[in-house]
């Protein structure tokens, strides 16, 4: 018999789990669904099986002897509820690692292990696992091991077709090889590792001037006639563990930037002592078409962009002038592209960005400063 008639004959309707909107059954083909992808990202310390209550990871399997762990949470921004207006899943999860293990390198790092956070209102498969498969890829890019995540279903909590995400990472690095801004000197150089665009900060602002102009997402970009401008503003997060590491571990790097929200403005000063003052050269590379685009569509002056997007720049690297040809060359072999964007000089802990007449769009010389 139905609730309905139950009730009818005077019986209290039978409640279960289904009915009230979250379906067990679905979340444990899930679990199924994703263990391989899981499997997949394995790397020595770690077996990445699912299923248990946590994960385990043996630093000593993975030849750390005196380690710091340090560890990193981060999510996608506004940037998910563009992927899921448009219905591309595929690049959300390698953002989600992204913007974890770039804050764990910047500290000398390794990344071993992460751990994700889906929550949406209604459990469907079919995009959940596209995410999940994302983040695994972005856990191979960054050499870590995913060794589970939670996902919740909770009716009410979510509007139709919305989810949201979380990231969590663990990484380690040797006592004596951690990145602090004591060796950060004067006369070191600033390098510069390309993006691979928008990144995952700044999406507020693209999706305000998405609506107020009116952009025809599924059209070819007026910049580039090869690419969606959907697919251009969706490129994932660059992942520059792998590049750097090596470098970290040689101790050929003084300090490194991660450029997030704040852009390069406030990001590289986070890497500096209190007597020191990053100098940034924005005529030093070209501004990207995309920025360019986004700039004049806003009509964002240039001070703006320097503490909105990364402009262009995903990563600071700082090393010492004897060290940054060498340097260069290395990450460029190791498929980064480098410009050498500027210089550390005595002063109050900051940046200043600056650019001559022309540079992203502006009519005469301009400067930005940022101290603290």
């Amino acid at each position: 018999m139905d609730s309905k008639h139950n009730e009818r004959d005077g019986e209290p309707a039978s409640y279960t789990y289904a009915k009230a909107g979250v379906s067990i059954e679905t979340g444990n083909a899930l679990v199924r669904a994703i263990a391989p992808l899981a499997r997949a990202t394995r790397r020595p310390g770690a077996d990445a099986d699912l299923g248990g209550f946590g994960g385990f990871f043996d630093l000593r399997a993975a030849g750390f002897t005196d380690p710091l762990l340090v560890a990193a949470n981060d999510g996608v921004g506004t940037k998910l509820k563009l992927a899921i207006d448009s219905g591309r899943h595929d690049g959300v999860g390698i953002d989600l690692v992204a913007m974890c293990v770039n804050d764990l390198v910047v500290q000398g790092a390794e990344p071993l292990f992460f751990l994700d956070y889906y929550a949406t209102g209604k459990l469907e498969n079919d995009v959940a696992i596209a995410v999940v498969a994302s983040i695994a890829e972005g856990c191979q890019q960054a050499g870590c091991a995913l060794i589970g995540g939670e996902t919740a279903e909770m009716p009410g909590m979510y509007g139709e077709g919305d989810y949201d995400l979380a990231g969590f990472c663990v990484g380690a690095v040797e006592r004596h090889e951690v990145l602090t801004a004591h060796k950060v000197a004067e006369g070191d150089v600033i390098l510069g590792l390309a993006s691979s665009g928008v990144h995952s900060n700044g999406f507020s602002l693209v999706r305000r001037l998405a609506a107020d102009k009116g952009w025809k997402l599924d059209r070819p970009a007026l910049f580039d006639q090869n690419i969606l401008l959907i697919d251009a503003l969706m490129a994932p997060t660059r992942i520059y563990v792998k590049s750097l590491l090596p470098l970290v571990k040689q101790g050929q790097i003084h300090a490194l930037a991660h450029i997030t929200g704040g852009g390069l403005l406030e990001n590289i000063p986070r890497v500096l002592p209190k007597t020191l003052h990053a100098h940034i050269d924005a005529s030093a590379w070209e501004q990207p078409r995309l920025m360019a685009f986004l700039q004049a569509q806003g009509n964002i002056e240039p001070e703006e962009m320097a503490r909105t997007f990364n402009c262009g720049i995903g990563m600071a690297v700082v090393v010492s002038e004897a060290d940054a040809e060498a340097v260069a060359t290395y990450l460029e072999d190791a498929g980064e592209t480098v410009h050498r964007i500027g210089h550390i000089a005595e002063g109050e802990k900051g940046c200043t960005v600056s650019g001559a007449a022309g540079t992203w769009s502006a009519m005469g010389a301009w400067s930005a400063a940022h101290t603290g």
